[in-house]
């Protein structure tokens, strides 16, 4: 498979930074060909708006969606934009990496989700869902979170398929995407390196075996 993986967290000797790691290592020994994004690494400019454009259909009045539209038709998305679909257009399947801040993503993967989404290009009038545009593509996420699993309840946070629900249904498969069980780490800062090596180890053998799970 052709994979890409995006990574959202500043800092590289991270457990998320080895959660990638071991993704990219896992995946290319299996034979896959990945491509990846380091969102922090690359400094990525996650502002969306009139900066998106290198020029504008409307400098008077600014909307982005028409604006998106217009891009496509003239070639007018800024070179970051371009090289990150043309990932997400390469790609049979395309894993997030990332913390959990505040019940969601970082706000650099969202800007980045902001920028790269485009109408149009990703999804249009009647083109979402079962019709998106990524229709055939899988998407994973892989997220850590600093509280233990015990509050991840109905009644004390909410258990993770409803925090988690933004992102995979009004974004992911909104766009087409078949969304796999995520991989979702608690406690993260209080693992000793055994039960790091041991979470390692169980991802790393989940993702041998990524091509043959059923969603």
């Amino acid at each position: 498979m052709k994979i890409l993986i995006v990574l959202a967290h500043p800092e590289e000797k991270s457990f998320n930074a080895a959660m990638f790691n071991t993704s990219v290592r896992t995946l290319e020994k299996e034979g896959h060909e990945v491509k990846t994004t380091d969102l922090y690494k690359e400094k990525y400019q996650p502002v969306s708006g009139k900066e998106n454009f290198t020029r504008l259909k409307n400098p008077d009045y600014f909307k982005q969606q028409n604006e998106e539209l217009f891009a496509m038709e003239h070639s007018t998305f800024t070179l970051d934009i371009l090289s990150e679909q043309e990932k997400i257009e390469w790609c049979d399947m395309m894993i997030w990496q990332f913390p959990l801040y505040w019940f969601s993503a970082p706000a650099i993967l969202k800007g980045w989700i902001d920028k790269v989404f485009t109408m149009g290009k990703f999804y249009d009038n009647g083109k979402i869902f079962g019709n998106g545009f990524s229709v055939g593509k899988r998407a994973m996420l892989s997220v850590t979170a600093a509280g233990p699993e015990k509050n991840y309840t109905k009644d004390k946070y909410g258990d993770i398929s409803s925090i988690l629900f933004p992102i995979h249904r009004g974004i992911l498969e909104f766009l087409g995407f078949s969304v796999l069980q995520p991989e979702f780490i608690y406690s993260v800062e209080r693992l000793t390196d055994e039960e790091r090596k041991t979470v390692l180890n169980n991802w790393s053998e989940r993702l041998i075996n990524i091509e043959k799970e059923i969603i």
